[in-house]
């Protein structure tokens, strides 16, 4: 067996393990989007309780956020670590890539993975200083749920997504998740070594799918607030 730090130090290594946290992150942004399409019930009880579940979950949410943070740091510095060596190795740059999962892949999205990646990381932290450390009850943002004083985050929610500027920023880290997982996905199972180059094709329209499907869902949620569709839905 390689030693972890000969696998690290590695370039196969490095693409390893940035794919194996790369899909992980995938399954947590699934996850994610699908907890908060309970931003679309009536009146948010929906979302506070889904909310609500997951604080009472304690340690174990906090062990959860933990690792995803992990996953995070981790695929953030092997991709950064990849993005150095690489243009160590080729200065100058060069015209056409190969890949080996047949045609190249090369384009817009590719070749500004780097750039979404970073745009991404520090929305993420963004958006967790926002609704993980903003306001809470002690700042009045609570709700009576079966006897019981919750934090009203649908209230935080439903307030940040009326502020223009938070809009903007969010659209368009939407934007560029959808760009990032489009070549990303069908990047993670190459360096894996997962498909064929008959798959190779399967795998990326896959991708184009997820990240498509993905970014509208989370784009939805702003849009949804900002204009009160909600008040028109009813």
């Amino acid at each position: 067996m390689i030693p972890v730090k000969q696998a690290i130090s590695s370039s196969v290594g490095r693409k390893f393990i940035m794919s194996i946290s790369g899909l992980g992150l995938v399954g947590f942004i699934i996850t994610h989007l699908l907890g908060n399409l309970t931003l679309f019930s009536p009146n948010g009880a929906a979302f506070n309780a889904y909310a609500k579940k997951l604080h009472d979950l304690g340690p174990l949410l906090t062990i959860g956020e933990i690792g995803i943070l992990i996953l995070v740091v981790v695929h953030v510095v092997m991709a950064t670590q990849l993005k150095l060596n690489h243009a160590k190795a080729r200065p100058m740059g060069y015209r056409s890539e190969e890949s080996k999962g047949g045609p190249s892949r090369s384009g817009f999205a590719s070749r500004n993975m780097i750039i979404t990646g970073l745009v991404l990381f520090g929305f993420l932290c963004l958006h967790i200083w926002q609704f993980r450390f903003g306001p809470a009850m002690e700042q009045g943002y609570a709700v009576q749920m079966h006897g019981e004083n919750v934090r009203d985050l649908y209230r935080l929610v439903s307030e940040t997504f009326h502020k223009p500027l938070y809009v903007l920023i969010y659209v368009g880290s939407m934007l560029f998740l959808g760009l990032h997982l489009r070549h990303g996905f069908w990047s993670a199972f190459q360096s894996l070594g997962a498909m064929d180059r008959r798959q190779s094709q399967q795998v990326y329209a896959l991708g184009l799918g997820l990240g498509i499907l993905l970014s509208l869902g989370f784009l939805l949620m702003p849009f949804w607030f900002y204009f009160d569709l909600g008040s028109v839905a009813k």
